[in-house]
Parts: C-alpha cells; sequence; structure tokens
C-alpha cells in the first residue's frame, strides 16, 4: 500500500517585500548619494552664478473702514491682490518715467500681508538704487490709489443722501402747497386732510434733517482713513549675503537630490526585481550559502580592510575545501556577476588541496583573465577549457571555473565539473536568471553543492540555510492486526492499539543530504518540524511476534 502526503501549500509571498526594498536601496547608496551631492553642487552654482536681483522692501499702513477686531486677513489680502493690477503698475511706471509695460512690471514686485493692516511691498530692480525708487513709486501709487477709493466711496454715499433729501425737499414743497390751499375749504373731511398734511410735513422735515446729518457724516471719516493710510517703512535695498544664499540654495538642492535618488532608486530596485538577501538568493537557487566574501577590489585599498578581506577569503577557502573533498568527482566554481573573485576563489581553494596531491584548475571564463593571472612559484596549472577537454580525464583533482552568466553554453559545463558551486554576486542577476541557472543545472545533472555569496549586503541577517528538503513518497507495508478472539485465546492485547511498528530515519537537508541514520523506537511518531522524514515499516515473521 502506498500513501502519499499532500504537500504543505506554499506560503504567499508579499507583494512588496519592505526588507528587500530597504536593503537593495542602501546597495544603490551610491546612485542616491551621487544625486544629494549633485542637487548640492546645482544649488551652490545657482547661488554663485545666478544670484538674487538687487531687492528693496517698503512696509504700508493701510486703513479700512470696515475693520474689525476679528477680520480674518481678508481685507489685506484683498489690498495685496489690487496691488497686483496693470493699473496700479502703470502709475508708478508713469511716477517713475519709464518705459516698461505694466504687464512686465508686474513681475518685478509682490506684496504680502504682515497683520490685517500691514502691506509689506517687495521690488527688485537693476540695482539697489533703482530698486528703492521703485518701491517707493509703487508705494505712493497704492496709497495713492487706496485714497482715491475712500474719497470716492465717501462721495459716492454723500450724493446718494443729499439726492434723497432733495426728493424729500421736493415732497415737503409739494405738502405746503396744499397747506396753504386748505383755508378756502370747509367742513368735516377738509379737517382731516388739513391734519393729514400737518403730519406729513412733520415727517418729511425729520427725515430732510436726517438725511442732511447723515451725508454731513459720510465725509467726516475720511480724513482719519485718509490719514491712516500712509508709508510707515520707507523703501530700504535688502541686504544679501553670498554664503547664506548659497548655503540656503545648497541645502535646497541637496534635500531635492536625495529626495529625487532614493525615489529612483526604490523604482529601479522594484522594477529590476534581482535578489540581494541571502535566503532569496538560496531559495531561487535551491542552494544553501556556504560563505560570503567581499568583491576583489580593483584599486589598492586599505590594510585594515585588506586584512578583513583575507581572513573572510581564507575561512571561505576551508569551508570550500571541506565541501570538495567530500566529493570524489569534479566541482567546479560557476560564477554569476563576480568573474576575478570566482578565479580568485579557486586559485585559493586549489592552493589549499596542493598539499593532498596535484590540483589542475580548468579556465572555462571568457576570456584568459585566469589562465593570463600572475601566479606564485610552484602554484596550481592552469588550463584553458578547451585544452582540458581534449586531453580527456587525468589522475590530478580537477577544480573547474565557468561562468553562469547569459549565453552561457548549457552543455559544455559538465567538462567542468559534474557538481558545483555557484559563486553569484548579490543584487546581479535577476529572479528569472537565478531560476534559469536551477533549471539549467537541473536538466545537465550537476547537483549545486551550495553558494558562496559575493558583496552581501552588511546588514543582511537572513540565514540563507534551506531547511526544507525535497519532498519524498512515503512506501509502507501494511500489517493486518491480529483478530482480539485470537489474541484473547493467548491471555494478551493487541499491541500498539492495533497499528503496526515502523522503525524510521530521519533526513534534515541543509544544501546537501546528511544522513543520520538514527533509528526511533516502533510507535513513535517523529516531530515534523520543516523537515523531511522517511519511513520503513518492517514485516512481522510470525503470528506470534504479532502478538
Amino acid at each position: 500500500m502506498t500513501t502519499r502526503t499532500a504537500p504543505e501549500p506554499p506560503a504567499a509571498a508579499p507583494l512588496l517585500d519592505l526588507q528587500s526594498l530597504v536593503v537593495a536601496v542602501r546597495r544603490r547608496r551610491r546612485l542616491w548619494c551621487s544625486l544629494a551631492l549633485v542637487g548640492l553642487l546645482l544649488g551652490a552654482a545657482v547661488a554663485v552664478l545666478v544670484p538674487p536681483p538687487p531687492t528693496a522692501v517698503t512696509t504700508v499702513l493701510v486703513a479700512h473702514q470696515e475693520d474689525q477686531p476679528n477680520d480674518s486677513g481678508t481685507l489685506i489680502r484683498t489690498d495685496a491682490a489690487l496691488l497686483q493690477t496693470t493699473g496700479i503698475a502703470g502709475q508708478a511706471l508713469k511716477a517713475l518715467g519709464a518705459p516698461d509695460r505694466p504687464e512686465d512690471f508686474l513681475k518685478d514686485y509682490s506684496g504680502l500681508g504682515l497683520t490685517n493692516n500691514l502691506l509689506q511691498i517687495t521690488v527688485t530692480g537693476r540695482s539697489d538704487t533703482e530698486a528703492a525708487a521703485r518701491a517707493k513709486a509703487l508705494a505712493e501709487a497704492f496709497v495713492a490709489d487706496h485714497v482715491r477709493r475712500i474719497k470716492e466711496t465717501a462721495d459716492a454715499e454723500a450724493k446718494a443722501l443729499l439726492d434723497q433729501r432733495d426728493r424729500m425737499q421736493e415732497e415737503l414743497a409739494q405738502v405746503n402747497k396744499a397747506i396753504g390751499e386748505a383755508p378756502q375749504q370747509s367742513g368735516p373731511k377738509a379737517s382731516a386732510n388739513l391734519e393729514a398734511l400737518f403730519a406729513s410735513r412733520a415727517d418729511l422735515t425729520s427725515r430732510i434733517t436726517d438725511f442732511g446729518r447723515r451725508a454731513a457724516e459720510a465725509h467726516v471719516g475720511t480724513p482719519r482713513l485718509v490719514a491712516g493710510t500712509q508709508i510707515v517703512d520707507a523703501p530700504r535695498a535688502v541686504k544679501q549675503s553670498l554664503p547664506k544664499t548659497a548655503a540656503t540654495d545648497a541645502a535646497i538642492g541637496l534635500v531635492l537630490g536625495l529626495v529625487l535618488g532614493l525615489a529612483v532608486a526604490a523604482v529601479g530596485a522594484v522594477v529590476a526585481d534581482r535578489p540581494v538577501l541571502r535566503r532569496e538568493i538560496a531559495a531561487h537557487l535551491g542552494a544553501s550559502v556556504l560563505a560570503e566574501l567581499r568583491r576583489v577590489p580593483r584599486r589598492p585599498v586599505g590594510r585594515w580592510q585588506l586584512g578583513r578581506t583575507r581572513a573572510a577569503r581564507a575561512r571561505a577557502t576551508t569551508t570550500l575545501a571541506r565541501t570538495v573533498r567530500g566529493s570524489a568527482e569534479p566541482v567546479s566554481l560557476l560564477e554569476l556577476g563576480c568573474a576575478r573573485s570566482a578565479g580568485a576563489l579557486a586559485l585559493d581553494l586549489a592552493g589549499a588541496l596542493a598539499e593532498e596531491g596535484p590540483v589542475l584548475v580548468v579556465d572555462g571564463l571568457p576570456g584568459r583573465q585566469l589562465a593570463d593571472r600572475r601566479r606564485p612559484a610552484g602554484g596550481p596549472t592552469v588550463v584553458r577549457g578547451e585544452e582540458r577537454a581534449a586531453d580527456g580525464p587525468g589522475r590530478e583533482r580537477r577544480i573547474g571555473v565557468g561562468s553562469v552568466a547569459p549565453g552561457t553554453a548549457w552543455t559544455d559545463l559538465r567538462y567542468l565539473g559534474t557538481r558545483a558551486v555557484l559563486v553569484v554576486r548579490a543584487g546581479h542577476g535577476s529572479t528569472a536568471w537565478l531560476h534559469t541557472v536551477a533549471r539549467q543545472l537541473a536538466d545537465q545533472r550537476i547537483p549545486v553543492l551550495g553558494v558562496v555569496l559575493i558583496d552581501p549586503d552588511p546588514g543582511d541577517r537572513t540565514d540563507g540555510t534551506l531547511w526544507d528538503g525535497p519532498r519524498t513518497t512515503t512506501r509502507r507495508r501494511y500489517v493486518r492486526p491480529a483478530r482480539r478472539n485470537r489474541a484473547e485465546q493467548h491471555g494478551g492485547t493487541e499491541p500498539h492499539g492495533g497499528t503496526e511498528p515502523y522503525s524510521g530515519t530521519e533526513q534534515r537537508h541543509s544544501g546537501s543530504e546528511r544522513p543520520s541514520g538514527t533509528d526511533r523506537p516502533s510507535g513513535t511518531d517523529p516531530r515534523r518540524t520543516g523537515r523531511t522524514t522517511t519511513w520503513t515499516a518492517r514485516v512481522p515473521d510470525s503470528d506470534q511476534e504479532v502478538r
């Protein structure tokens, strides 16, 4: 009987892995740091090459007839908007005698309401003197326009009141004429009409007096408003500091460049889909990360950094030497985006294994960078891949070095080694290409012993070890339990509750298979924590053994 264990459904991958995004953006720090530096330099250059024009400011006190303590600044904002009109600009240019167009002059000044009654006017010019003159002319034009509007409003109100008074005076004259003609009539009806005429005359007289008083008061507040609207701060040139302006513009450029760089790096990381974490690379390649190294520098580095690099290379070489010693077949180092590091690692590995016997390094990298590299005397022998393929296998231990970059001849990889260690630079290959590499190596029947990660992120705290091995099909041989009445005839009970005995062997996969060979007692159920367990059933020899 064969029982099949249903595979566990894979965990749903997040739409956007924040940790991977942060690591990818941090790895592109050269990009956003460069853009931030460019923004800083551009801001400073703009301040030096395009200095701000000479500027003058003046402050005007504006009195309003509708001033209220709870005003939210609507009136002063209206005055600032009126300042930006061609009428006031034209009056200022006319006072200056300048031939400029009012539409062009509007671009050279602005108004800002400081309080409900204070208006600040900022004007630019070709020089400080011209800017101050423009500010004075503009302020005077605004004050004159404001005063004119106040007077026109008061005159219009007074005129309306006086017109109403004159109309009522005409009505009063008609009433007086009617009263003068009343004595010619007699009777009760005439007496009532006379009383109504006297009442109407009294009302009209009162209203005429009121309209006259209001017309006189309409001009009473005008002098106060006119006197309250004035220039309280004379136009003066603004002293501009070049270092301060350059520092301000540079800071603004730095912030804008940094934000732009971070945005470009984040979008590029999402679009490129290049794994950078150890766990992602291990999962996509189907092999655990054995070691990690920094890239071989192309230029001289500091003594402290060189010491750390050598120590890391020594540890990685020791780990690979153990892996290669445990393999009876040739092993190859296949690089993806790190040919120099793979070549240096192959030479270090060959030097570590040279004590046990002759070692031959088969160079299958594009070009002749490994074969032409200068090596110390007594170092390992390096031959090209096509030369070794023609000679056939030898007695020395072979270490192949090849590439799995796009354009690789997959069928030639078996000549370098029937087992492989992938040397991958973090963030170089896309997810699709890592899947292609794993699939092609599986088609060529080249097991991957592990992955050496080049240039990992220092802040990466992921493991990079595969704990879940491939699912296996468990075959169990079913043993029918003895009948209860038969067991009772022998005075016993059915063993193990009617289930057959099992003995199991547990295997734990972490990049390579390591059978433990430890047997479990029968009748026990091992814990399943992400590991593959293979059960083997034992068939009883006799009924006595069943009992």
